[in-house]
């Protein structure tokens, strides 16, 4: 972009060469991430004129009013540019243009879009990398205990086609026509009574001048425009405007709370800007706007760090519903979310954890919510086990701690890591075979589609299917062995997440290390004190479930800090 920007400041640099400047900027990426900031750049880089189009606004009751608008809009644009050697315009959302109506496949791949919004669930792919979840299955609905997840859809990286109809957005109201008359049609003899004059005395007509119209369009829907509004001479250069990285996001952080009054830590600030992957400006502007709420609502103007982690809670997850569980339940849950939660800080080395729960949202019980610590593109095969282990790790968990019972809540990590298992034997040479599945998939191959193509609904029960279940069988005995290892781990996970609900990710490693969180302090989990009053809570919830009764011990609680700063545990009477 300020490439372009110097051509414009410039143009008889490159013009003296015989090409020209650049005339139309396309910017297409997720909402939020600046592109209309952007186009406001430019033109404050170059001093040009700025003229801003709302393309909603040829959308006109009757016809021929909005051709008419497009010939006055760049009647202006070419006096401007003329009176200052140039001038930008640009056009938000510029997929409101639309097209003309029939097919048109654009030059964008759809799948590039589908990671911009990828929400966290229990029981789904949270606790899979973006990578592996792109790679993976896509689309779950949140239900049943704990989060679990509707049957997911197969996601296929195919070529986004778009049905026209009625026009397809401004195409049948000439507006669409009269822009691309225009945008290429600049390079006209300047008056009427010069060229009817010339003409006449059949002088050769005068050279046009050079109408320096710099277009910028910005859209998050760029499969959705017309194919000859994107071609070269109308729109030259293309651009995608990404989520920040890592310290973009940081930098952007420190401007937003250099305007409000903070005791965050730039260590806190970095520690921020590494749990907000995928996050755009105008989303750490409203996690900003969101601590300062958070601030004023117990009375204070100064934003602390728990702020900040609940207003990011409630941005990214939401509010959680106004549900009781039973005491039972909310053990059970609690067990559940634990062992995940074990699962992932002990194996997941790429990871951290970002919040625990198990608040009721809508369908899900709770859920365990990942950030990577770092943008990767590809996955490998040892990282897809610990994924799938992190799945398993709620029947393994459920199994063990509820003497070999387990609930429907596990049905969506059964799909979700039989999923993986599958893809990895089947596609990418992960497993015992070497031949991929892929050439069944009529969209990979092109070939006509038949009804057993790519879908084999008794897949588990063919030797195929015998090996996925065996590799699954071998990841629930590790994790399980693991669980078993750590059982004060998970106790001490599930008591946090019965007395708190909602913990952090760094309240779980608080507790593992025994120090203070930003939640809880963990050296109380290290006690015998703990274990032994946990241990008789959480065998009186076993009998309580086994017998089907609901009287179980109550919830242990720390008393207040004795000498030496130590808490003790005991049951309430």
């Amino acid at each position: 972009v300020q490439e372009t920007v110097d051509f414009l400041e410039r143009p008889e640099e490159i013009e003296a060469k015989g090409g020209y400047v650049p005339g139309g900027l396309l910017l297409w990426g997720p909402p939020g991430t600046g592109k209309t900031l952007m186009a406001e750049a430019i033109a404050g880089e170059t001093g040009k004129p700025y003229v801003f189009v709302d393309p909603s606004a040829f959308i006109q009751t009757f016809m021929g009013v909005a051709p008419m608008k497009i010939k006055w809009l760049y009647r202006k644009l070419r006096k401007l540019a003329l009176k200052h050697g140039g001038v930008v315009v640009f056009f938000d959302e510029a997929d409101a243009l639309g097209n003309r109506g029939g097919q048109v496949t654009g030059e964008f791949d759809a799948a590039q879009f589908s990671a911009w919004g990828a929400a966290h669930q229990c029981n789904g792919h949270a606790y899979v990398s973006e990578s592996a979840v792109q790679t993976a299955w896509h689309d779950h609905a949140q239900s049943q205990l704990a989060g679990a997840s509707a049957e997911p859809t197969p996601r296929r990286g195919i070529r986004g086609i778009i049905m026209g109809g009625m026009g397809g957005g401004m195409g049948g109201s000439g507006a669409l026509q009269s822009l691309l008359t225009e945008m290429s049609g600049l390079k006209k003899p300047k008056g009427f009574l010069s060229r009817r004059l010339r003409s006449f005395l059949g002088i050769k007509p005068k050279q046009p001048p050079k109408y320096r119209i710099l277009h910028v369009m910005a859209t998050n829907r760029p499969d959705s425009l017309d194919a000859a509004l994107l071609r070269p001479g109308r729109i030259d250069r293309k651009y995608k405007v990404g989520y920040p990285h890592r310290e973009g996001r940081k930098r952007t952080f420190e401007g937003y709370f250099s305007k409000i009054r903070h005791e965050l830590t730039p260590a806190q600030i970095e520690k921020l800007s590494l749990i907000t992957p995928y996050y755009t400006g105008a989303s750490i502007k409203n996690i900003v706007n969101e601590s300062v709420i958070v601030a004023l609502r117990d009375g204070r103007d100064l934003v602390t760090w728990p702020d900040v982690l609940r207003a990011k809670l409630l941005k990214t997850h939401g509010e959680a519903d106004d549900w009781k569980y039973t005491d039972l339940e909310r053990h059970q849950v609690a067990i559940h979310e634990a062992c995940h939660a074990v699962a992932m800080y002990v194996l997941q080395k790429r990871h951290t954890i970002d919040v625990a729960t198990i608040e009721r949202r809508g369908g899900v019980g709770g859920f365990v919510a990942p950030i990577p610590l770092e943008e990767r593109f590809g996955e490998w095969r040892s990282e897809m086990e610990i994924d799938v282990m992190t799945y398993l790790a709620s029947l393994a968990g459920e199994r063990f701690f509820f003497g070999g019972d387990n609930s429907s809540g596990v049905g969506g990590d059964l799909r979700a890591s039989t999923s993986i298992i599958m893809q990895m034997q089947s596609f990418w040479g992960m497993g015992e075979t070497v031949g991929s599945r892929a050439i069944t998939i009529p969209e990979m191959t092109g070939a006509s589609s038949r009804p057993s193509d790519g879908v084999d609904r008794s897949l588990l029960d063919t030797p195929h299917g015998v090996r996925i279940e065996v590799k699954l069988q071998q990841l629930l005995d590790r994790v399980s062995t693991l669980l078993q290892e750590n059982a004060w781990f998970v106790f001490a996970v599930a008591h946090a997440l019965e007395e708190h609900l909602t913990i952090t990710g760094e309240d779980i490693d608080a507790i593992y290390r025994g120090i203070r969180g930003p939640t809880l302090d963990g050296l109380m989990y290290h006690t015998d004190d703990f274990k032994m009053s946990y241990e008789a809570y959480h065998l009186s919830a076993l009998d309580a479930h086994q017998t089907q009764h609901r009287n179980l011990r109550p919830l242990p609680v720390a008393s207040a800090a004795g000498p030496g700063g130590m808490r003790r545990f005991e049951s309430p009477r």
